[in-house]
């Protein structure tokens, strides 16, 4: 017998009014004789905010919160260079996934393992606790960490947040806006889903009009914003896709590494990529894909949208951030520039993209924002630790910076750029920069060293 749709709808309807008329006559299973509901027990795993993490001991317990470069850095060094303090590690994400090495992972240069490592098996062979969960806010008066899974109080804490986007520079309080660009049109510079999600949209892109928009500085990673341009470019030429790499860039110029990308781009890209400076977004639609800049307005057929950066979320919780005169946020943790403490807790360092600045230098004023500096933040703040524990002062200890640009796929060729840093006469922060800007595949291979160098520390 065949039942049509009349027949289907008819008991259907009769079914529902029968469930409905059983429902009421039942009572829930967890319903008392007032009619009042109670819970049932949560399993053990299932943590609630309000309950303690993990139960405080006898031994100083440092709380690092961030589990990127910086953070899984300052939990290793810590426990070698103290291995009688008790490090705690807060992460979202269930395993750890590169920035760094990224842009050629879009192409294919990596694949999905090279960036991936795996966070408890490292925790448990340098002897440091590593926690999956969210962290809710932060309470330093109380020296506490909420999390979705429960709180923990600590000794000293280190904030690793890495970075956020202020869509609310582009859209005020429109949330549907901004929540469209993120999810169709991401930055990609918070891993990892938005990586997935760039990959897949160049890996299927067919033609038209690729839009990048650069964020002002300071920014995560300067340079590489550059490198997947020409990442991008290199996939459309090679794959002989009818389409166009426009970079809306807010300063005026490349840089750093201005020389050798600008060549890049002329050399290898000349009819893909057209470069834009001094275009500041005014507005971006994500529904009807128009942007409107200083420089000129365009409609896209899809965009990588990095929006103006800032402090991670975590250092807004912990009350880090700092203000300008006129009272507004800075966007960035206020630090004391040479030892990396919170300007008004010296219990708190924070380390990596989220530090503010440092130096009054022109062209400087900011460590750049990337994976090696989060690194040596690590391994410098877990001496201060360590030496403070040991009853001494600690003595300054600045990072370094070495990036490594890649700009063609075939051949293989990079550029680079490196910055050192002193403390002058003044006591100020200095920086050198050095562009390397001949591209070469020497630099191919010297990048692939440096990066197996920094996840042997990190992981091995």
């Amino acid at each position: 017998m065949t039942l049509d749709r009349r027949q289907f709808l008819a008991g259907a309807a009769g079914a529902s009014a029968s469930m409905l008329a059983a429902c009421t006559a039942t009572p829930a299973p967890n319903a008392t004789a007032s009619g009042s509901f109670k819970s049932a027990p949560a399993p053990f795993l299932v943590g609630k905010p309000q309950d303690p993490l993990i139960a405080k001991g006898k031994a100083t317990r440092v709380v690092v919160c961030g589990g990127g470069w910086g953070g899984l850095s300052v939990a290793k060094n810590l426990r070698q260079l103290a291995p009688q303090v008790e490090v705690v590690v807060l992460e979202r994400n269930p395993v750890f996934f590169s920035c760094p090495m990224s842009n050629k992972w879009l192409i294919d240069v990596v694949d999905t393992q090279f960036l991936t490592y795996d966070y408890l098996r490292v925790s448990e062979r340098h002897g440091y606790r590593f926690i999956q969960c969210e962290i809710n806010q932060i309470d330093r008066d109380t020296k506490r960490v909420h999390t979705s899974l429960g709180h923990l109080d600590y000794d000293f804490l280190v904030l690793a947040p890495g970075i956020r986007y202020n869509y609310e520079s582009w859209f005020g309080n429109d949330r549907r806006a901004a929540e469209a660009t993120r999810a169709r049109f991401p930055g990609a510079y918070i891993p990892n889903a938005e990586h997935f999600a760039l990959k897949q949209a160049l890996h299927s892109f067919k033609g038209g009009e690729w839009v990048m928009t650069l964020p002002p500085p300071p920014q995560r990673c300067p340079p590489s914003p550059y490198e997947r341009a020409c990442m991008v470019a290199w996939w459309i030429k090679t794959h002989k896709i009818k389409g166009r790499v426009t970079i809306l860039d807010h300063k005026d110029g490349v840089r750093p590494i201005g020389v050798g990308f600008r060549e890049a781009f002329r050399d290898l890209y000349g009819d893909i990529i057209n470069y834009v400076p001094n275009a500041h977004v005014q507005e971006i639609d994500p529904f009807a894909k128009r942007i409107k800049t200083s420089a000129g307005d365009m409609k896209f057929d899809h965009g990588v949208f990095m929006a103006p950066h800032q402090a991670g979320d975590l250092a807004w919780k912990a009350g880090a951030v700092g203000t300008r005169a006129d009272g507004k946020p800075t966007g960035w943790a206020e630090v004391d520039p040479q030892m990396l403490t919170m300007t008004s807790d010296p219990n708190v360092y924070v380390i990596g993209d989220a530090v503010g600045q440092v130096s009054p230098q022109k062209n400087f004023l900011f460590y750049p924002k990337a994976g090696h500096v989060a690194n040596a933040h690590g391994k410098i703040v877990a001496g201060y630790i360590a030496e403070r524990l040991a009853g001494r002062t600690p003595q300054t200890a600045l990072p370094d910076n070495l990036c490594y640009m890649l700009v063609n796929g075939s051949p293989r060729e990079a550029i680079a750029v490196q910055f050192d840093y002193k403390v002058n006469d003044e006591g100020i922060i200095w920086q050198t920069q050095i562009d390397d800007n001949d591209r070469r595949e020497s630099l191919v291979a010297e990048d692939f060293r440096w990066f197996s160098l920094k996840m042997g520390e990190l992981f091995t």
